[in-house]
Formats: C-alpha cells, sequence, structure tokens
C-alpha cells in the first residue's frame, strides 16, 4: 500500500527564487508539448508518445534562446512533457476533458522531482539541481527546511515527489509505500448520519459530532473574511480605468490577508474532519456505513447552500473512505433513496409526511427518538443486512 505524505517547506529567499524557476519552466515544457500534440494533429498525423517528444526537447535546449533551460534539472521537464501525454491519453479514453494550456496566472506553480535522487533527512529534504557545486556552502542551496521533524521516514522507497505552491506557501508529497495490514475488526458496525446542525451522528454513541463553524473563532474569521472580501471589491472599483481594473500594490496585499484568513478557515475545517474520522476508525468497527448524499441537489436549495458549503461533506466522505481502507474496516455506502429519516428504527414504519423541521421522531408504536440518531441506526441495520 503506498501513502501519501505531505508536508510545508521553510526555503529562504534563494531557494523560493529557484522553485518558481522550476515551476515556471514544467510549466512551459507542459504547454511546449500540448502545443505540439495539437499541431501534430491539426497536420493528419498520429499521437506523438512522450518518449518522442522530450527527445525533441532536448534538441530544443540546444537552440538559440533556449538555453535558459538547462539551468533546470532534466527530470523536471522530462516528467512534464509526460504529465501532458498522459492527459491526452485520459481525454482519448473519455476520463477527462480536453487537455488546456497552463496559465500563468491562474495554474497552481509545480514541479516534479526525481524519486531515485530526492532525499530526506529528520528535518530537511534534499532536491536536485538547485546547485551543481561540490562546496559545502553551495551544497546547502539544496537542503530545504521541512516545517515538520520525523515526518517523511529517512530511509523509504518514494514514489512520485511533488513540490507546490499553493499561493502563501511550498509544500511537498510524496508517496511511500508501507505494509499492508493484517488485522481485520469485529466490533460491532457503525452507521453514520451527516447533518448541519451536528457533522455527523454515530449509531454507537448519542453524543454528536459538532458543527465546527458554530465556534467564536471560525465565526471572528468570517466575519474578517467579509469586511476585505468588501474592502478589495472598493479598490478594484475606485482604481477602475474605462472598462478595466487596474491591481495595485495594495490590492495585491490585501489579496494576500484574504487568502491567508480563506486558508486559516479552511485548515481548521479539515482539522476537524481529521480528528473525527480519525476517531470513529480507532473504535475499530466491522463495517462503516455513509448515505450516498446528492449534495450537488442539496447546494440548489439557496436557504442551505453556505451551511452545506461550509460542512465539507465530500471531504468527510473522503477521508473516512480511504482511512476505512487503511485499517481493513468495510466501507459500505447506503442507496440514495434509502428512508434512513423516515423508517422506525422499532417497528419499521415509514413516516413519508416527515419534514426537515421536525427534529423529533414520534411513531405510532410509541418510538420517540432524535430522527438523526434514528438515521443512524437505520444505516447500521442497512449494513448488517448487506454484510
Amino acid at each position: 500500500m503506498i501513502k501519501s505524505i505531505k508536508v510545508m517547506l521553510l526555503p529562504n529567499n534563494k531557494q523560493r527564487s529557484k522553485m518558481f524557476h522550476y515551476a515556471n519552466t514544467a510549466r512551459f515544457a507542459y504547454n511546449w508539448a500540448i502545443a505540439r500534440e495539437r499541431e501534430n494533429y491539426e497536420l493528419g498525423n498520429k499521437f506523438i508518445s512522450d518518449n518522442d517528444l522530450r527527445k525533441e526537447f532536448t534538441q530544443l535546449k540546444k537552440c538559440e534562446g533556449y538555453e535558459w533551460l538547462n539551468s533546470v534539472s532534466n527530470n523536471v521537464t522530462k516528467q512534464a512533457i509526460k504529465d501532458a501525454c498522459s492527459a491526452y491519453k485520459r481525454f482519448f479514453k473519455g476520463e477527462s476533458n480536453y487537455p488546456k494550456f497552463k496559465s500563468k496566472k491562474k495554474s497552481k506553480p509545480s514541479f516534479y522531482q526525481d524519486n531515485m535522487k530526492i532525499r530526506f533527512s529528520e528535518t530537511h529534504v534534499k532536491v536536485e539541481g538547485f546547485s551543481n557545486s561540490r562546496k559545502k556552502n553551495k551544497q546547502k542551496l539544496n537542503w530545504i527546511k521541512l516545517a515538520e521533524k520525523n515526518r517523511i521516514p529517512v530511509d523509504a522507497k518514494y514514489t512520485n515527489p511533488r513540490i507546490t505552491f499553493d499561493g502563501l506557501n511550498w509544500w511537498i508529497s510524496v508517496g511511500i509505500e508501507i505494509e499492508d495490514s493484517t488485522d481485520f475488526p469485529t466490533n460491532d458496525g457503525i452507521g453514520i448520519d451527516l447533518g448541519i446542525q451536528d457533522l455527523a451522528i454515530c449509531s454507537d454513541m448519542k453524543n454528536p459530532y459538532k458543527n465546527i463553524n458554530k465556534i467564536s473563532e471560525v465565526k471572528r474569521l468570517k466575519k474578517k473574511q467579509r469586511r476585505l472580501q468588501r474592502q478589495i471589491s472598493r479598490k478594484y472599483l475606485k482604481n477602475k480605468k474605462g472598462g478595466s481594473y487596474c491591481k495595485t500594490s495594495n490590492i495585491i496585499k490585501s489579496e494576500k490577508k484574504l487568502l491567508k484568513v480563506t486558508r486559516r478557515l479552511t485548515n481548521i475545517r479539515h482539522n476537524h474532519l481529521h480528528q473525527v474520522t480519525s476517531e470513529i476508525v480507532s473504535r475499530k468497527p466491522m463495517f462503516i456505513v455513509l448515505e450516498d448524499l446528492n449534495v450537488s441537489g442539496m447546494m440548489k436549495n439557496k436557504h442551505l447552500a453556505k451551511a452545506i458549503q461550509e460542512q465539507c461533506l465530500y471531504e468527510f466522505y473522503r477521508q473516512i473512505q480511504y482511512k476505512s481502507f487503511w485499517n481493513n474496516i468495510k466501507f459500505i455506502v447506503a442507496d440514495r433513496y434509502f428512508p434512513s429519516s423516515k423508517l422506525c428504527s422499532v417497528c419499521g414504519n415509514i413516516k413519508k409526511d416527515l419534514k426537515l423541521s421536525d427534529r423529533i421522531y414520534i411513531c405510532k408504536c410509541g418510538n420517540i427518538i432524535d430522527r438523526d440518531y434514528q438515521a443512524a441506526l437505520n444505516l447500521k441495520a442497512y449494513g448488517e443486512n448487506v454484510i
């Protein structure tokens, strides 16, 4: 099994400049490969393989005006060309849309590192080609400090190392081969009902996992985010020249502040999701059942769209799925039309007139229960029937 690890980097100014140079070169190689494939298609020729394109690119480096490509590691441009060809192959198979050029303004800066040449220590990562000098003081440029110590194993087999920039910080992600878990949990299964008022209600505990968006820190950040958005909007209108908008230095500073606040909100929400999903998986249930929610359909409700978006339901679904796979827990998705909230967990009666405002389920058989907790119990029963 391959486990992916992502760690933030703490580069100095010279290393930061080098990484931007590498990322721009990778973008150039990707766009060059896309342009060659389009030109070749218009001429009526067959698809050019990535091996042939890389040979052409090697000859391009020798041409006048392209000498700057030699200052970047050869593996960076090779992998960028390979990525472009892979994008075309996915398009031919119907798995993705037609490949587009990477924009300098909108695309995420990133580049590849050779998995055989990259090296990790407890505190640093060594990249390839930043400095080719053998002097110790020059070699320090190749070693970039990691924000977390001992996060990535020193002696391991690495796959697909990538360095990316998210607008604020540089990150390195790498895949590591680990042994598959041989333990198979035998505890009772868990049904999980996701909601807006509370994040998740589990069938094995009556206390729900709270909605993180209701805490004071998140409310404060959301208020700050709204103020910055209005401030930036006013600055754009103030600096409008004719039919175009002028981006001043103050606007760039304000946008960076807004990006930091937005990133902080995202990190708080995702951290809460990781804590909840890890705690659920740590109970080692035999199976976990979730509903197949129609999130795109729920987002069409203008009164609930914002609350649904802030809950990050798909991210919860994704995390619980791969963590279940790591721990040999069977992950079950209940049918979208399964009446988990309308079905009585005692007598099996279906209450068709149940409204969203009815938080307490009252059945003719005398069953009085919280509707979300009952939905979790019904999902657990659904999983037992599937198994």
